[in-house]
């Protein structure tokens, strides 16, 4: 692996974070705004974990689902709006969308054990486990099935004469 390759993993791992934990935390807000809750703060530290204080509305169960929910499905929107971005560009949206996918999947299907985070909220709510559990891997194996999309993984982020016709 070359310094260039490298450092392309690097940044777009740390860009994929950043952004999954934005449209989660956009996911909570977005359900908050429809069910009339109050965002009292919306944190996305540095290190660490995001999260969003809320309090209020009609449902807090749908405002704790939002987030993993729509952090799922708004970048699979985002994908399908960019259908004529550059191959490379493409390919790198594909990563971050097998990247929210995956992370939003395990999250809530291995919180569904742990009771973190949102699943505690979801299950205080009342819903079911198995709910949570089929979240996780319903989201994990799409995320998962993105990042077969993209080829081989060795040729992931080679030169754009050398990428597959799977990602396009």
């Amino acid at each position: 692996m070359t310094r260039t390759q490298a450092t392309t993993w690097i940044v777009l791992v740390v860009v994929s974070w950043y952004g999954m934990m934005a449209v989660h935390e956009a996911g909570h807000c977005i359900g908050a705004l429809v069910t009339g809750a109050a965002v009292h703060a919306v944190e996305l530290p540095l290190v660490g974990f995001s999260r969003t204080e809320f309090s209020g509305g009609s449902s807090p169960l749908l405002v704790v689902w939002a987030g993993p929910v729509l952090g799922a499905i708004l970048p699979l929107l985002l994908l399908a709006l960019v259908g004529r971005a550059g191959r490379r560009a493409k390919h790198a949206l594909l990563f971050f969308v097998g990247f929210c996918l995956l992370a939003n999947g395990a999250y809530i299907g291995l919180g569904a054990f742990s009771g973190a985070g949102d699943c505690r909220q979801m299950l205080q709510y009342g819903s079911p486990m198995a709910l949570l559990l089929a979240f996780g891997i319903a989201s994990s194996a799409a995320g998962l099935c993105a990042w077969h999309r993209m080829g081989p993984f060795r040729g992931w982020f080679a030169r754009a004469d050398r990428i597959g016709n799977r990602a396009e």
